[in-house]
């Protein structure tokens, strides 16, 4: 499994990650979600021993990161967003040369179960430039587990793929969560409800919430933001919307209605019906707002910045400031 306390990370004046903590546990796939320069793929590069953290702890596989860092080296299997190739060697043999560094037995045996699992094995003798990039992210996911690590670590393994190569990845991902803890990083929140079981929501360094998506939905369905829709114009029913006490603020999004609650410990929604049908007006669609991952980082994310008495910003990308640091 992995833990981690109060994890932190500096680049100069930078902070990437502010004192996070959070927990995978075995056979899970945990999502680690943010935009683009949040500090996931820090925070996992610290987790793997590749960079040091400034202030904090992580435990993975039992051993610490950073007290022990070559035997949690040994327990992790790590696939980093650009999968390091050598594109002239075939795939078995770039994977026997993997097992030969990492001190694999019967390297040839392992590369073709490792590539049997990732359903790769029919173009074991390819050479890896010839292969589709679907198939050379398969290739990398198979090096990454010659060693049958305990804990795997995949930075947004789906990037550039087309649609089917991101649902056989999907599922090759869900497989592995049965037999190893997979920390599983991706800015896409609709891909992470459909494979993880937990997630952790990470925000200009901070986390801002964690546990089941069914868990996060429940916590936002109190006293959060309601969507509705009327089979009236908007322009005509916003007005009776904004006007109710129970409701602080209302405008329209799209085709709907989004309306924030004056009390965040009251639900508005049987208020809204009532109003709704007093007008003689058919209800449509009357929901909590963060019904999905996606909606549900955009009101955490919301939520976020009106406790901190700003508006909600992209969060700071340090991604440069990565690559000078790690190059």
């Amino acid at each position: 499994m992995i833990e981690v306390q109060n994890l932190v990370k500096k680049y100069g004046p930078v902070t990437a990650v502010k004192g996070i903590s959070f927990t995978a546990q075995p056979g899970q796939v945990t999502g680690f979600l943010g935009p683009n320069g949040a500090g996931k793929t820090t925070t996992m590069r610290m987790l793997t021993g590749f960079l040091p953290p400034t202030a904090g702890k992580a435990t993975v596989a039992g051993h610490d990161v950073f007290e022990n860092s070559l035997e949690v080296r040994k327990r992790v299997g790590y696939l980093p967003e650009s999968v390091p190739l050598y594109r002239d060697m075939t795939a078995l043999a770039y994977l026997m040369y993997v097992g030969e560094i990492r001190g694999v037995a019967k390297r040839r045996d392992k590369a073709f179960e490792v590539l049997e699992r990732v359903a790769l094995a029919h173009r074991a003798d390819s050479r890896i430039r010839t292969l589709s990039k679907g198939m050379r992210q398969r290739v990398g996911l198979a090096s990454t587990l010659l060693h049958d690590p305990d804990v795997l670590i995949l930075d947004e393994p789906t990037i550039g793929l087309d649609p089917l190569q991101v649902l056989e990845l999907r599922e090759l991902v869900r497989e592995l969560g049965k037999r190893h803890t997979v920390l599983f990083s991706t800015h896409i929140l609709s891909e992470a409800e459909q494979v993880c079981d937990s997630v952790v929501i990470i925000n200009q360094g901070e986390i801002i919430a964690q546990g089941a998506p069914v868990e996060l939905r429940g916590m936002l369905e109190q006293g959060g933001r309601v969507l509705l829709r009327v089979n009236v114009p908007l322009e005509n029913a916003l007005p009776i919307i904004q006007g109710m006490s129970e409701v602080a603020h209302a405008e329209i999004s799209g085709d709907s209605i989004v309306a924030t609650p004056v009390n965040p410990t009251s639900d508005p929604r049987p208020a809204i019906a009532r109003a709704i049908v007093q007008q003689g007006w058919d209800l449509v669609e009357l929901r909590p707002l963060a019904v999905n991952l996606e909606e549900i980082f955009l009101e955490l994310t919301r939520r976020q910045a009106a406790a901190n008495g700003e508006q909600s910003e992209a969060a700071p990308d340090v991604t440069e400031t990565e690559s000078e640091v790690s190059s």
